[in-house]
């Protein structure tokens, strides 16, 4: 990537007798190759939930079926939304917060608000990376210390396998596999977080995850240093080896005894499910998670491209992709689940126990703890997990940074001052990190705009999207979004860890409080600029509102 300098009137015009100090302004410039884009993209959708999230919705929701609602939310708000984001962000050339200044400032405090988002996303995000690095870093030992149940951390009431006989009908023979409570459950939950009796109970520092932690943020940090020149250049390794440890877990999956049971188990159709709103509405919330829709990752990413690009295949292309990984990740995950039921007896009923992380840190590992090698597959399932989520966290910091050198280039795009920046943000994360790993914590007018924007689009690629990308944006989409919303309000049940603990009131009001603490910012930018702006109500609507 070339980057060009300017240099300040300033710096021409310094006194005669005084020593000129360099006052040189990078210019923002553009991805180094379109395989950086695309690399980085990959990087910042294609996550850890790809692994365990999807697998398990599809498990929980009906096998098969589940595809139906899940292939209708891709193509009516997956792929517009991403195009949507990717090209506001190539025809304008600015981050997320500043984009909104050009098209629509009444709607800045969008901008903001999913700036926040990416804030509070990469400071929680991150613990899991710091509990992958400690199950790699645990799997370099003579023997997984999750395959058995005689460590000091697990209770009196796991043992072993082992059997015994009674000399009276009808019992004549009893056996007890160590999986009868999940050694590796215990694992997590005493030996890895801790965790404390409730909320209330702060608990001790659990160092081990702390030190993880601090190795996490230390990557991300030297990942993205120099902006895009490096992260660009990272993704090429981080974005692809997941794929070739994914390649590698699949093979060995799909040729183990049992594995077709488990592939069965996972994608036999329960057509019934279709009629449960809740399934519709988790492969809606599955889709805006893994894409990455509204945080402004989208925008950031797009607008370091070149303006005649064509991000509309590329957003096309982009998205199957994701949902293909997904797709392959299940077939690798209940492969070997599929084994262990053929192993040692019905093992798959546990997987309901379970959900998001627990399958990656719970389940999944005592599977491969039966195979021959455990150490060789949990490594590689291990690094693969921190891999695609290192990536999803450091662009995400990227695109912060974006954002925030995009408000005040003159004065963050000299000299050290972003590399600056980036160093106190990842330090005050890291720091407010630190309680996450902590035992307590281990609970935890469009029609017009729409016209005007495809006109841009044509300008920029050539030629105009299909028409059905214009009408998703303008109905379709909206309706779905609005929808899904109001039937996760309806449907909402108390929070609860584990489905035991039940968190106290103050505790939800606390987790509502800071859900919309980025919600506000919408509506306090726009009472803002109506009261900046000059002239009548009505004046003021109609120039902050169609500006561009």
């Amino acid at each position: 990537m070339t980057v060009d300098r300017k240099m300040s009137s300033s710096e021409d015009s310094a006194p005669s007798g005084h020593l000129k100090t360099p006052a040189t302004v990078e210019a923002r410039g553009h991805w180094g190759s379109k395989a950086e884009f695309i690399l980085t993209v990959m990087g910042a959708i294609i996550g850890p939930g790809n692994v365990w999230r999807f697998p398990y919705l599809c498990y929980k929701n009906g096998g098969g079926v589940f595809f139906i609602p899940y292939i209708l939310f891709i193509f009516t708000c997956g792929i517009p939304l991403f195009f949507l984001e990717t090209s506001l962000g190539q025809y304008t050339s600015q981050g997320g917060i500043t984009c909104w200044r050009r098209i629509c400032p009444l709607f800045q405090g969008m901008g903001y608000a999913s700036t926040l988002i990416i804030v509070f996303s990469a400071t929680s995000y991150i613990t899991i990376l710091a509990w992958a690095f400690f199950y790699l870093f645990s799997s370099f030992s003579a023997e997984l210390p999750w395959a058995t149940c005689g460590n000091y951390w697990n209770t009196v009431f796991l043992f072993p396998n082992f059997s015994f006989s009674l000399p009276f009908p009808p019992v004549m023979h009893l056996w007890f596999p160590s999986h009868s409570h999940l050694c590796s459950a215990h694992l997590t939950r005493r030996r890895v977080l801790n965790i404390s009796g409730g909320i209330e109970e702060m608990g001790s520092l659990r160092w081990e995850l702390a030190l993880c932690l601090l190795l996490s943020w230390v990557i991300c940090y030297f990942c993205i240093w120099k902006g895009i020149k490096s992260t660009g250049k990272v993704t090429y390794f981080t974005a692809t080896f997941p794929y070739i440890m994914l390649l590698i877990l699949l093979i060995r999956g799909v040729t183990l005894p049992g594995a077709k049971d488990g592939i069965i188990y996972y994608l036999y159709p329960d057509i019934s499910r279709l009629a449960d709103a809740q399934v519709w509405m988790d492969a809606g919330t599955q889709i805006f998670f893994s894409y990455a829709v509204g945080l402004g990752f989208l925008t950031s990413l797009g607008s370091y491209n070149t303006y005649n690009n064509n991000c509309y295949r590329d957003c096309f292309y982009l998205c199957l992709l994701n949902s293909a990984t997904s797709v392959v990740a299940g077939f690798a995950i209940f492969s070997v689940l599929g084994y262990m039921t053929y192993e040692q007896g019905n093992y798959l009923h546990f997987m309901g126990m379970f959900t998001g992380p627990g399958l990656a840190f719970i389940v999944y590992p005592r599977a491969v703890a039966t195979m021959p090698m455990p150490q060789l597959w949990s490594v590689c399932f291990f690094l693969m997990i921190i891999l695609l989520g290192l990536d999803s966290e450091f662009v995400g910091l990227e695109c912060l940074m974006t954002s925030l050198c995009d408000m005040f280039p003159t004065y963050l795009r000299r000299g050290f001052r972003r590399e600056l920046l980036l160093l106190g943000i990842c330090s005050t994360c890291c720091l407010l990190g630190f309680s996450l790993v902590t035992e307590v914590w281990s609970l935890y007018p469009c029609l017009v705009c729409a016209d005007r924007f495809y006109g841009n689009i044509a300008d920029m690629i050539g030629y105009r999207p299909h028409s059905f990308m214009k009408y998703c944006w303008c109905y379709i989409t909206p309706f779905i979004c609005v929808g899904t919303f109001i039937f996760s309000i309806v449907k909402r049940s108390p929070l609860k860890f584990s489905n035991s603990y039940v968190y106290p009131l103050w505790a939800n009001i606390l987790g509502w409080f800071i859900a919309t603490i980025s919600l506000s910012l919408i509506p306090l930018f726009v009472i803002l600029k109506l009261i900046q702006g000059k002239g009548t109500l009505k004046q003021v609507s109609v120039i902050l509102f169609f500006l561009w």
